[in-house]
């Protein structure tokens, strides 16, 4: 006789991995030795400095510039690529043409490329006397050294987000549910607004979080396209690595506390948007 389901009951249900209790407590000991610690420890070391010595540091002139400015080009980095990397993954799951592979083996370049290359090459091609920016350079648009290239360096790096995050959900929609939406006389434009965008909305906004994510903490990609100017183009994490090679390990903590509450913030609010709009989208 099978017993009625209850809330008490629905996390025994059968599952190929140990129980509930085993696994919780093996994932739970794993994430604090990998995470939980390592940050609780960035607290404990900023803590000992005081209220005072902490605001100074990490509420600095030079900070505030340096946070304003990874937030910032890591959001409008995000946004980039949360529009092109759609229109990639639509091309790649809609369309068959010749090469497709090796685009698609493309996109994944920026995870395998150590970033400190594609620094190297984004300023070998953007900087005045580059390949790209020579041209660029005589009508007054510079993009090595200033915001712009910044913004570049992380839409290289947070492409293969979006795409990754979004193209499995563009395969299992279907060409079949777009065609439904014509046969019951939607046009493009209300197809995609009213069918397709709902469907994918999370997983791009997925994309999006973890693109800009990754480029809050971009270092190796930056440091040599930005030109590392304190208060104009100094990203944050090049200004605790600068208190590290000072040995101003309380600085350093500082600010990186500083970060990982912002960041942690705007990411558990990107979170509540996903649990919304996928409870508006079953509803």
């Amino acid at each position: 006789m099978n017993r009625p389901f209850s809330k008490r009951n629905r996390w025994r249900q059968p599952s190929v991995l140990p129980g509930f209790g085993l696994t919780f407590g093996f994932s739970l000991g794993w994430l604090t030795l990998i995470v939980l610690i390592p940050l609780a420890t960035i607290f404990l070391k900023s803590a000992g400095m005081g209220w005072s010595d902490f605001i100074k540091v990490g509420f600095s002139e030079r900070a505030v510039a340096a946070y304003r400015l990874s937030f910032g080009t890591a959001a409008a980095a995000g946004l980039v690529n949360a529009i092109f990397g759609l229109l990639v993954a639509w091309v790649l799951v809609r369309y068959s043409f010749p090469g497709k592979k090796i685009v698609n083996a493309l996109v994944d370049l920026p995870f395998a490329l150590p970033t400190a290359v594609a620094g190297i090459a984004l300023t070998a091609l953007y900087a005045p006397n580059g390949w790209i920016g020579q041209y660029l350079d005589p009508l007054g648009i510079k993009i090595a050294f200033t915001r712009i290239g910044i913004i570049i360096a992380l839409v290289f790096i947070g492409l293969p987000f979006v795409v990754r995050s979004v193209e499995p959900v563009l395969a299992d929609l279907g060409k079949d549910v777009e065609e439904a939406a014509a046969t019951l006389g939607a046009t493009r434009r209300q197809t995609f607004t009213r069918v397709i965008f709902p469907a994918i909305g999370p997983a791009l906004l997925t994309g999006f979080a973890l693109a800009f994510a990754r480029g809050v903490g971009e270092y190796g990609s930056v440091i040599f396209i930005s030109g590392n100017m304190p208060g104009k183009t100094e990203i944050a994490p090049l200004l605790i690595v600068t208190q590290l090679e000072q040995y101003a390990y309380d600085g350093a903590t500082a600010i990186a506390t500083v970060m990982m509450i912002a960041s942690f913030a705007i990411l558990l609010g990107i979170n509540l948007v996903q649990a919304w709009s996928r409870g508006r989208a079953g509803a």
